[in-house]
């Protein structure tokens, strides 16, 4: 992608973040929200803005950012368009961990035990398909072993909640699955905020292995790519991301599909080169997507994973006829 171009996105995110803190039931002034961030207005802007608006627009930021890395970094590797976080089993492993917190109880004893939770459940799912990584050199293996993990932890959390103690705990636990970022605050960010970022640091690290991977795992091997040195930093940084954006937001599926799938010609198609701008646009996606969920005229506030997917969908399905036609 030309510096222009990532010139135009960098500022595009600026602009959704500045335009998140304009836009709400109560619509507020730029001068108002200008003098709110800088810690000069009127007390009720600065909370409107700072303790409510702002973090919850950074938060989808961070959730769309850790997805779209993880979902470009997942594809280069697998060599596969469809890849993304959920591929692997982390994302559903990460949702069992919140879910079960919910059905035990413990998320009644702190606030933290939630997304606590889902760090933990990340953290397991991330150690099983490492090791996975570590113990195959089939990337197809890797997929299948994912498709079941994830394929047994949506049947446990089916299980919670159908056996759900009380019909309060299946509504916390549905809302979960559905995905938000309402009421998060900076403290739920600084949170995740390590994991996110460990994840991050470590697929950047990784990403000239994923232009060499274009090449095929024998010819990668041969210019003297370590494969399972490879795969294991991608499996490790997707999962630590994704646990991180799952802990703050839920399940929110196709941002780490559509992203890529659009950033992916602007680069020649070189996966190394599409984790940063993969990054920019996803959170800049999910940005707007929250903004369209609060101005939204509903009784009852849609759902962040809801408006993802029906987004992500029909642009995914575009995405891909446009892909077929021009390869006829």
């Amino acid at each position: 992608m030309s510096a222009l171009r990532l010139t135009g996105l960098i500022l595009a995110c600026v602009a959704a973040l500045f335009a998140a803190c304009l836009l709400g039931s109560t619509p507020l002034g730029i001068d108002r929200v200008a003098a709110a961030l800088f810690g000069v207005g009127p007390p009720g802007d600065q909370l409107v803005v700072v303790q409510i608006r702002l973090p919850r627009a950074m938060t989808a930021f961070a959730v769309g950012a850790a997805l779209g890395a993880s979902g470009a970094a997942l594809q280069g590797l697998l060599r596969n368009p469809l890849a993304e976080p959920g591929v692997l089993g982390v994302s559903a492993v990460s949702s069992l961990g919140a879910t079960g917190a919910l059905y035990y109880g413990y998320a009644a004893l702190s606030a933290w035990a939630m997304p606590a939770a889902a760090i933990l459940g990340a953290l397991a799912g991330t150690s099983l398909i490492a090791l996975a990584a570590l113990r195959t050199a089939s990337t197809v293996t890797l997929i299948l072993i994912g498709v079941g993990l994830s394929s047994f932890a949506g049947a446990a959390m089916n299980l919670m909640m159908n056996l759900a103690p009380n019909p309060f705990s299946l509504v916390d636990m549905v809302n979960w699955m559905l995905g938000t970022v309402a009421n998060r605050s900076f403290l739920d960010l600084a949170f995740s905020a390590p994991f996110l970022a460990a994840g991050l640091g470590v697929l950047f690290a990784a990403r000239r292995g994923l232009s060499a991977l274009t090449l095929g795992e024998e010819a990668a091997s041969g210019v003297g790519l370590n494969l399972r040195r490879q795969r294991l930093l991608i499996v490790l940084g997707a999962g630590l991301a994704t646990g991180g954006a799952v802990a703050l937001a839920g399940v929110i599926g196709f941002v780490g599909i559509v992203a890529p799938h659009i950033v992916r010609p602007m680069v020649d198609h070189d996966p190394a080169r599409s984790l940063l701008p993969s990054a920019l646009l996803a959170g800049l996606i999910l940005v707007l997507a929250d903004i369209g969920v609060r101005l939204a005229p509903t009784v009852n506030e849609l759902k962040l994973g809801i408006v993802a997917a029906l987004i992500g969908a029909p642009a995914f399905i575009w995405i891909a006829m446009q892909r077929r036609s021009v390869h006829d």
